[in-house]
């Protein structure tokens, strides 16, 4: 890896940091793991408010890299987005999260996703319930704040003891990555972030935002101490049409690919449309992930199956172009904005763009971890 001099540094003292915006590390299928340093380190000089960590079971193991991430890091915000509690011992991940919370100084999130149960599956796990997770979000903040749990048996499992000792003692927000109505209400009611999915149409945001803080405001919690992130994909017109189609076509067709059905129930498209992607002799004779592995000239043909409008919800354009569309997530309702799909270089000439226009004491009641309450 090159040492370098990272991108459009911010003065701190004058300008505020961006906690509404955040990016995800490592997106896409990255050549090198290290390739994260670089890219924290540029968001982070940027002004961007966060970084969130997703995980594939590959070279994106989460727990190392939410350690690298906060090694080079001093002020930007860090959350996993998402890891899922049964591939850890629940005493294992706790360990990590108060690790990352005590080596950030409080910047750090720990965040879960219900998964995929096909994957569990090969793996030899079960799928994950709701109660799973309620219980293991109870579970780890009994831990984090130094409870010493003897001979517990419930959803989460059997074990004799758990406790993390004397370096516990701590609150640690908790964000959860929620696509279908049952978890979004999950995460209104138990977690203190909400990571929403990319693609998402402008009614099918405000809709899932309504259901989170409804969810938390029956919860008898306030619905403004749960953040709600937006998932938008950012794919500005400086970037080569080759990167483009795969941050664009390439991608929605994965998730298609993935869970198809939850995209297009979530957003009331048509079912049809998914039929006819999933018949089509290239998109069902292909092995592994379409934005991974196909070529620009595979895309170029898959394109047609997949309709403008359902590609419509991202930043897509000039920066100009880009910025108004991630200004109108927040008019919609989001709390932040995660600028999907693109590494902080890809977004210079965008966060560059709306830092102009920023109005800094809209965003002053939010703090670096974007999962923590709110100030004020």
């Amino acid at each position: 890896m090159v040492n370098r001099t990272p991108l459009g540094r911010l003065d701190s003292e004058f300008e505020p940091r961006m906690n509404e915006l955040a990016f995800y590390t490592l997106a896409g299928q990255p050549k090198s793991p290290a390739e994260l340093i670089d890219e924290v380190r540029d968001g982070e000089a940027m002004g961007l408010g966060s970084a969130f960590i997703s995980e594939r079971l590959n070279i994106k193991e989460a727990a190392t890299l939410s350690g690298a991430a906060g090694a080079v890091s001093t002020e930007i915000g860090l959350a996993t987005a998402a890891t899922n509690q049964n591939t850890r011992h629940p005493l294992v991940t706790a360990a990590y999260a108060l690790t990352m919370h005590r080596l950030t100084g409080g910047r750090f999130s720990l965040g879960l996703g219900r998964g995929i149960p096909r994957m569990f599956a090969a793996m030899g796990l079960e799928p994950l319930k709701t109660v799973h997770i309620e219980e293991f979000v109870k579970l780890m903040r009994r831990l984090w704040v130094g409870e010493t749990i003897v001979d517990y048996e419930g959803p989460s499992g059997r074990f004799p003891v758990l406790s993390l000792g004397a370096e516990a003692g701590h609150h640690i927000p908790m964000t959860f990555t929620a696509f279908g109505p049952n978890s979004l209400a999950l995460g209104g009611r138990f977690f203190d972030a909400v990571v929403l999915h990319t693609f998402f149409t402008d009614e099918t945001l405000q809709r899932c935002v309504e259901t989170v803080k409804r969810a938390a405001l029956e919860a008898d919690r306030d619905p403004d101490h749960v953040r709600v992130w937006s998932c938008f994909a950012t794919i500005g017109d400086h970037l080569p049409e080759p990167t483009r189609l795969k941050k664009t076509v390439g991608r929605m067709a994965t998730y298609l690919q993935a869970y198809g059905d939850l995209m297009v129930s979530t957003n009331r498209w048509d079912p049809k449309v998914l039929e006819r992607f999933r018949a089509d002799p290239l998109v069902s004779s292909f092995r592994g992930a379409i934005d991974a592995l196909a070529t620009t000239e595979q895309l170029e043909q898959i394109a047609p199956l997949i309709p403008d409008e359902w590609l419509a919800p991202a930043a897509t354009g000039s920066p100009q172009q880009c910025v108004d569309k991630i200004r109108a997530q927040l008019e919609l309702g989001a709390d932040g904005v995660i600028l999907h799909g693109a590494s902080p270089a890809d977004l210079a000439p965008i966060v560059s763009c709306y830092r102009e226009s920023r109005r800094h004491e809209d965003f002053s009641h939010l703090p670096p971890n974007p999962a923590a309450i709110p100030l004020g």
